[in-house]
């Protein structure tokens, strides 16, 4: 199955573009995992799944969480994405890049070994860096176009013939979209740039909208920008505010219904 295909028949199944980040922080988690627990960041992501896993469309797994633990942490990650029900789309978010014969690896990783439904790319190799991933033509690359930190205009806003970096990225991403399996980046935190680069996009191609929660995105800009005339083909995501949240089920249910108000 495709991945935009297998979003929409989850989407339309949960009645959502909610994607939850799974990022864990031993900082941040209940204490309790870790005095009750012999696995407590698996156990504290399989809570999280459990009372979450009607209300999204996706989990988001921030690779570097999981790195800092060692090998302990690539386990942990194996036996997460095993844990997610096969129909939602798992995103392993690792901003990979590099060279082309490493960059094979890279893509081998995240889709064979990690057998995740999609991953997020950095372009600044160019189309030598980028290909190996978009072999996977089931698999679908998430490219880094407008990223929603606040220091991201630094490079992203430097011009070429009056085009923003970011607008030549997404002109890229259609350049590379040839087996429909392209994404792209664009953080909440930039609304203005995120309707543009829909735009540019058209309504077939995925993006990945981080920046929700924590970093301050506004909802409504998200989805008015994000989505396409159908209301679909947005993964918005939050991490932090729900799985850290008193009540994560509460959490999801308020934001996925936050997002429908507005579909």
């Amino acid at each position: 199955m495709k991945f935009n295909e297998k979003l929409e028949k989850i989407v339309r199944k949960n009645n959502s573009l909610l994607c939850v980040g799974l990022d864990v922080d031993r900082e941040k988690m209940p204490k309790f995992f870790f005095e009750s627990s012999k696995s407590p960041y698996l156990d504290f992501n399989k809570s999280i799944i459990n009372a979450t896993k009607d209300l999204v469309c996706g989990y988001k797994l921030n690779m570097a969480f999981y790195e800092v633990l060692g090998k302990d942490g690539f386990d942990l990650l194996e036996k997460t994405i095993s844990y997610i029900p096969k129909d939602i789309v798992v995103i392993l978010d690792g901003k990979r890049n590099d060279i082309g014969n490493t960059a094979k690896k890279y893509a081998k990783s995240l889709f064979e070994t990690f057998n995740a439904d999609a991953a997020t790319i950095n372009p600044y190799l160019g189309i030598d860096g980028v290909k190996p991933f978009l072999e996977y033509k089931d698999k679908c690359s998430f490219i880094l176009c407008r990223t929603s930190n606040a220091s991201a205009g630094d490079f992203q806003d430097l011009e070429s013939n009056k085009t923003p970096l970011y607008e030549i990225v997404a002109n890229k991403i259609n350049d590379w979209n040839s087996y429909g399996n392209c994404g792209a980046v664009v953080g909440a935190t930039y609304p203005k740039e995120l309707q543009r680069i829909r735009t540019l996009l058209g309504d077939e191609t995925p993006i990945l909208v981080p920046g929700i929660g924590a970093q301050g995105g506004d909802v409504e800009k998200t989805v008015k920008y994000g989505t396409n005339k159908d209301g679909k083909m947005a993964i918005i995501v939050s991490s932090r505010s729900i799985i850290y949240a008193e009540k994560s089920r509460d959490a999801a249910i308020s934001l996925r219904d936050k997002i429908n108000k507005f579909r």
